[in-house]
């Protein structure tokens, strides 16, 4: 824009004559300036978090007890079922082992039938106690 068009005259005017315009504030002000901290109140509490966690918390450890009861249920029923075949399972290796000593006899009185004064079975420790093989396995390959 040109100065003449801005004053509606032609020609070139000095700027004194020009009429003064100036920018101000708008009606009624401006709003007021925010120079104070102030840090927005959003999401909850330091109350509601801790409450929350230990609600959790609570919550988990509940869990764990009653995991550990029906672990707990779990255990003695298997150890009432081991109590109930026991028996049965000390029947069948003493059987086994009646066999595999018949066996070792046998073959103790096969090897040793020249020693004389050999007794076939007798203790040759001499304590007076007689006690199985600590294996529980009798070894032909190894007599």
């Amino acid at each position: 824009m040109t100065e003449a068009w801005v004053r509606n005259k032609p020609g070139m005017a000095s700027v004194k004559d020009m009429p003064l315009v100036q920018d101000g504030p708008p009606p009624g002000g401006f709003a007021p300036v925010r120079y104070a901290r102030r840090i927005p109140t959003s999401g909850p509490s330091a109350t509601a978090i801790f409450l929350t966690a230990f609600g959790a918390f609570a919550y988990g450890m509940y869990q764990v007890g009653q995991g550990n009861k029906v672990r707990r249920a779990l255990k003695e029923e298997k150890i009432a079922a081991r109590s109930a075949i026991l028996p049965m399972l000390q029947a069948e290796e003493d059987e086994r082992f009646v066999k595999e000593w018949k066996k070792y006899l046998e073959e103790e009185a096969r090897i040793m039938k020249d020693v004389p004064g050999w007794k076939v079975g007798e203790n040759v420790y001499n304590s007076g106690k007689w006690m199985p093989p600590a294996t529980g396995e009798l070894r032909p390959e190894v007599w």
